[in-house]
């Protein structure tokens, strides 16, 4: 079971790099000083990918505790 809490701490990891992805490239979208629909339309495309990389790394953590009652 090792091997699955290794592949979850690596899928895991993938969903935090996608959160950190999403919080940078929306502290971009703000200092561009676009006007607010322009603004709105980019931040709403960046809540799709935070809400999928916040699933990825949830699937992640439960492939860890799986992996940890199994073994």
């Amino acid at each position: 079971m090792d091997t699955l809490i290794w592949v979850g701490a690596f899928v895991s990891g993938l969903g935090l790099i996608g959160i950190v992805y999403c919080i940078v490239a929306a502290t971009r979208s703000r200092k561009q000083g676009l006007d607010d629909a322009e603004l709105r339309t980019q931040l709403q495309k960046l809540v799709a990918i935070n809400l999928g990389a916040l699933a990825l790394s949830m699937i992640g953590l439960f492939m860890v505790i799986a992996g940890i009652f199994l073994g």
